[in-house]
């Protein structure tokens, strides 16, 4: 067999820092190629085998320490002290340039010759953005389903736009396969021990910020990353025993759909206009981690969500998009009281924790017509 024209970057080698949940299992002290399904795919990694915590101490992070504001009408509804961890106001839109800043650092220290990333929006925009800033290209794969708005950002970043197949599912594939052809480093979204690493800063920067630990803490989830993220976070500042309430909605709740089926299954098409979670299967590490006891899986409908960033943008002045709705959805349609009157969530909860996780793909122009689609 022919060799591959190009060759590629690995991500499969880099060694993770000893308080990571990876390196907690089985003795592992690396990120092994077999820690996900899509790590073993991924044909475009870092090479070296610095320890990543010592390298992160010489990294200046792309993202940002963003606000943590305390919300008088949520915290109203939820009979609680509710905190909004503000991500929606990172650099590049959402939470994501947490991990993949990280990661894209990395593979550029390592002779990165560009990245190539499949995306809906958020994970493309921070690729692209990094990609910018360290002076490399950046190829988007982005499903058809993707907003004429969402892919003129991902160019403005100075990014390469390829629409491919209809759902993420597809140009992921799309996105492996320029990574072998073209000699580019995969950038997963969601699927990688160093994003999950990148995610967990969220914790930390809640550890520093909170009066106390928190009662809960609300997430979003799509193809699971933020989760592995915060739960990876949680166990390293001490505060693995608190309860992460995991939101997703229905027609893009592959989480969900694995926890009652009790393994990993793909979700036959993406029906929610919550492009933002749209993938078929969850990370197989976000469902390992459902496993632990404290993590409630909640779905709610696409009306919920967008019924929460309505009252969102009435109460806080903030704008975000539908998949966001779905964790703010956990008080705005009273997720967290139903959890506590089944005894799921304790009565008298402490301060409770929403990530805000993103506002990139959404508009004036596009909540109207969400609003038309939804209730029209």
């Amino acid at each position: 067999m022919s060799q591959p024209p190009h060759t590629h970057t690995s991500i499969d080698n880099v060694q993770a820092p000893q308080t990571s949940l990876v390196s907690r299992r089985a003795g592992m002290s690396a990120f092994p190629h077999t820690v996900t399904s899509a790590a073993e795919r991924s044909s475009a990694t870092l090479r070296g085998g610095r320890n990543l915590g010592r390298a992160m101490d010489d990294i200046h992070p792309f993202h940002v320490n963003t606000p943590l504001l305390e919300s008088l009408y949520l915290s109203k509804r939820a009979g609680t002290t509710v905190y909004m961890k503000m991500d929606n106001a990172q650099p590049s839109g959402s939470f994501k340039i947490r991990g993949i800043g990280l990661l894209c650092q990395k593979a550029a220290g390592s002779g990165s010759k560009g990245f190539v990333c499949s995306s809906g929006g958020n994970a493309g925009l921070a690729t692209a953005y990094v990609a910018r800033k360290l002076n490399l290209p950046a190829t988007i794969i982005v499903p058809s389903s993707t907003s004429d708005a969402m892919a003129q950002k991902l160019r403005d970043h100075g990014a390469s736009v390829r629409v491919f197949g209809k759902v993420w599912d597809d140009a992921n594939q799309e996105a492996h396969r320029l990574a072998e052809t073209e000699g580019l480093t995969f950038v997963p979204p969601f699927d990688h021990p160093l994003v999950w690493q990148g995610h967990a800063s969220i914790v930390r920067e809640l550890k520093a910020s909170m009066p106390s630990k928190p009662g809960a803490v609300v997430v979003a989830v799509g193809g699971g990353g933020l989760l592995c993220g915060v739960v990876e976070g949680l166990k390293e500042v001490g505060w693995g025993d608190v309860p992460i309430v995991a939101m997703e909605t229905k027609g893009a709740n592959c989480l969900n759909a694995a926890v009652t089926a009790g393994k990993v299954v793909t979700l036959p098409d993406i029906t929610s206009e919550a492009k933002c979670l749209g993938a078929l299967t969850v990370c197989k590490q976000a469902f390992d981690v459902t496993a632990e006891g404290n993590i409630i899986s909640e779905v709610v409908t696409d009306q919920e969500a967008l019924k929460a960033l309505e009252l969102f943008v009435d109460e806080e002045r903030v704008l975000v998009e539908l998949a966001c709705g779905a964790a703010l959805a956990a008080i705005y349609s009273g997720v967290i009281q139903r959890l506590q009157s089944q005894a799921r969530l304790p009565c008298l909860l402490g301060p409770l924790v929403v990530i805000v996780c993103g506002g990139s793909s959404i508009s004036l122009a596009q909540l109207s017509q969400l609003k038309d689609k939804l209730r029209g």
